[in-house]
């Protein structure tokens, strides 16, 4: 099985809440600014991000947790809430001295980002948020459309999910794409999730709505809006990137953009990352 570069990787007990699994790069450069990558919905920090990784690497100095029951995350006996996701990164943070970050979040890595910034306004610097929205639940569609959320965990218990994802992936990246050799690595990975976990984050998103709070966080931002979007419409991402006030960066292209565009993806969030950072 081919593996793709990865940071080196840790696990904490943070006290009353349980063990975190996270990715730590430290960066030779101590003025180097910590970035905090927040990953997205039935994903992993190193699925999401991976293609990053390398690039980011270079300028920076970062921490990529997995969240409550996605990959090797926190097995929490709490029903998961984004807030909970938040405090979870908090007190990783205070327990590696970490000050203060950047923080980078994928599609529910975003709420999960505004959430940290909301209850921890001290620890961040400023915001990337990518392919993500203020809430999913304006219309009437939206809302019914999560009620249905419950059968992806019977997918994800399936003893065949694992070659449906790799099927699918091979699909979707097509012939010759370079991310070929790294299909199996991800579908061992998609199969860590905790399918319970991964429902209740879906329902904990269908309730989240930043409509009323997002604009008075007041800390530069910037966007990442994937354009063909089709799981998180490009309007709902310029909403958000409205209400923040955030430099906008485009890529023509779908939610996973991560593994269909692996290089304008790294490229797009070290430029959006320097923007926050540099100004």
């Amino acid at each position: 099985m081919q593996l793709p570069w990865l940071p080196p990787g840790h696990t904490m007990v943070l006290e009353g809440r349980g063990e975190v699994f996270y990715r730590h790069h430290v960066h030779p450069d101590p003025a180097a600014p910590t970035l905090l990558l927040l990953h997205g919905w039935t994903a992993s920090a190193d699925l999401q991000f991976f293609t990053a990784y390398e690039t980011l690497a270079d300028h920076y100095s970062f921490v990529a947790i997995d969240h409550r029951g996605h990959g090797r995350g926190m097995r929490a006996t709490e029903k998961f809430e984004l807030h909970d996701a938040a405090d979870d990164a908090a007190l990783l943070l205070q327990g590696l001295g970490i000050d203060q970050v950047v923080t980078v979040g994928y599609s529910m890595g975003g709420p999960i980002s505004l959430l940290f910034a909301r209850r921890h306004p001290q620890m961040v610097r400023g915001i990337v948020v990518e392919a993500t929205a203020l809430e999913w639940r304006g219309k009437w569609y939206e809302r019914m459309e999560w009620k249905t959320v419950h059968i992806l965990g019977f997918l994800l218990r399936s003893r065949v999910y694992p070659r449906w994802i790799r099927i699918g992936i091979r699909r979707l990246l097509g012939p010759d794409h370079p991310m070929l050799q790294y299909v199996p690595w991800v579908a061992a990975e998609v199969h860590r999730t905790d399918a319970a976990a991964i429902v209740q984050a879906g329902q904990s998103l269908s309730r989240y709505d930043a409509t009323a709070w997002a604009g008075q966080i007041g800390l530069p931002a910037a966007s990442l809006i994937t354009t063909r979007d089709r799981l998180v419409w490009p309007r709902k991402q310029r909403a958000l990137a409205h209400a923040l006030n955030a430099r906008v960066v485009e890529i023509a292209d779908d939610h996973l953009c991560s593994w269909t565009s692996p290089d304008e993806f790294a490229k797009a969030t070290l430029q959006l990352v320097q923007y926050v950072t540099e100004g």
